[in-house]
């Protein structure tokens, strides 16, 4: 197993104490004692998490250590990490009373992943090629994924994080559309190029 492998397996693992970790915070709120230890403790392994996708990446591209198996863990590193985020941070209370993940943007990042897998399956069903690539438009969905979540964990903004994740909304939809558009075009090129059966 390769250096840039092992890194994303250790972000992988860092996931559930980041879970933990502010589930440990949230019920010391619930209690009236808020733990800033465990708040920051919490903050410090998600952006350690985070940042171990730009390392990795990096030595994977410049000491030559890109391996079948960095590139099945890698990408499901990374989805771990942001959906666990997400998930874990609209069940609870991250301070004040509703200082959240809406419910509502929640859903939407797990319709938009499960559609984009959907149609991955699908094309793999009619044996067509598919080459995970990611649009800019996803580039952009999970920057301003991590943006959201940062507003509230974080909490420097006195602002509701409503508005962070209607933006989030905004690019999660754009780039569900986006990916769905490319699938359906590989779908229709796909039937195009298929040979007639004789009569």
């Amino acid at each position: 197993m390769t250096v840039a492998s092992k890194i994303s397996l250790g972000r992988l693992l860092m996931v559930p104490v980041f879970a933990v970790l502010a589930i440990y915070y949230a019920h010391s709120i619930r209690e009236g004692m808020p733990s800033e230890l465990l708040r920051y403790s919490a903050l410090v392994v998600f952006v350690l998490a985070a940042a171990s996708d730009a390392v990795d990446g990096f030595i994977a591209k410049h000491f030559n250590q890109c391996s079948e198996f960095g590139a099945f863990i890698d990408p499901i590193a990374d989805k771990t990490l942001l959906l666990t985020g997400i998930i874990t941070l609209s069940l609870i209370d991250w301070g004040s009373t509703g200082w959240r993940i809406p419910l509502w943007f929640t859903a939407l990042v797990i319709v938009r992943d499960c559609v984009i897998l959907g149609g991955i399956g699908i094309l793999w069903l009619y044996k067509i090629e598919v080459k995970i690539k990611p649009h800019w438009s996803g580039k952009v969905c999970t920057f301003t994924q991590m943006f959201a979540l940062g507003w509230v964990m974080l909490r420097i903004m006195p602002f509701s994080p409503l508005y962070a994740c209607a933006l989030a909304g905004l690019f999660t939809v754009w780039s569900g559309v986006a990916y769905f558009t490319q699938g359906l075009r590989l779908l229709q090129a796909a039937d195009v190029h298929k040979p007639e059966s004789p009569p």
